[in-house]
């Protein structure tokens, strides 16, 4: 795979595990307010010194007694041809895995969830499921087929008998707390939903600074959503 980036110990992205995140290059999207664009834009991709698959898997047999999973993220990971013989040596060597996906690849999804080669899926709904509202969220990088996609991942997670979650990153620059509502009804059912604001001190792929909601209007968004999902957590990345 092409992995332009590992944090050798996270607290805070496997749920209640000691994990290590792979962060591959590459995604097919372009979310303005994404804040690892050197994983993501080619001309920044192009400076990174990637990572050797050897490196990171002689990492974690070697720590073997301290970590319990392995996050796979991007950019979107998906889009690695080789992602599943990667997270087949991970499983083989007795980690759990975690996916982080734009649902783009429904088919990569299910081969994983089929195969017992993901443990966790963590899944982002960027806003309401309007076509043209989630294609301003994502750049403009939005087709029909990929929308339906998005739509088919979701679905598959929802029927799904592995531990998933769903998040939302907010910003008002392209939220408001009716389209979050509209997507706590189309995830209905859901175990897990996570509100978590946008990062307003890292560089984005837009070059720009997002607005944050704030505490008080994510709250009220919160128990709004609770109509609809049982568990909606707030989060902070």
């Amino acid at each position: 795979m092409k992995i332009g980036g590992f944090q050798e110990i996270s607290l805070l992205d496997y749920p209640g595990k000691i994990s290590s995140i792979v962060f591959t290059v590459t995604c097919n999207l372009r979310c303005p307010f994404c804040y690892v664009p050197q994983l993501v834009l080619p001309s920044k991709i192009k400076k990174l010194k990637l990572i050797p698959q050897k490196q990171i898997l002689s990492y974690l047999v070697m720590n073997k007694e301290l970590i319990d999973a392995v996050v796979v993220t991007g950019g979107e990971p998906t889009l690695q041809p080789d992602l599943y013989f990667f997270v087949k040596e991970v499983k083989s060597e007795g980690f759990l895995v975690a996916l982080e996906t734009n649902g783009t690849h429904p088919e990569i999804l299910k081969h994983l969830i089929k195969n017992k080669l993901v443990d966790y899926v963590e899944m982002d709904v960027k806003t309401r499921l309007d076509f043209n509202k989630y294609n301003q969220v994502v750049g403009g990088k939005l087709t029909m087929p990929l929308f339906q996609k998005i739509k088919e991942s979701i679905h598959t997670l929802l029927n799904s008998p592995i531990n998933y979650e769903f998040r939302t990153t907010l910003m008002k620059e392209f939220h408001s707390k009716e389209d979050i509502i509209e997507v706590c009804k189309s995830l209905k059912g859901t175990r897990n939903y996570y509100l978590q604001n946008v990062k307003t001190e890292y560089e984005t792929l837009a070059a720009k600074t997002f607005t944050p909601f704030t505490e008080k209007e994510i709250k009220e968004i919160m128990t709004q959503c609770k109509r609809f999902i049982n568990s909606v957590n707030r989060r902070t990345i």
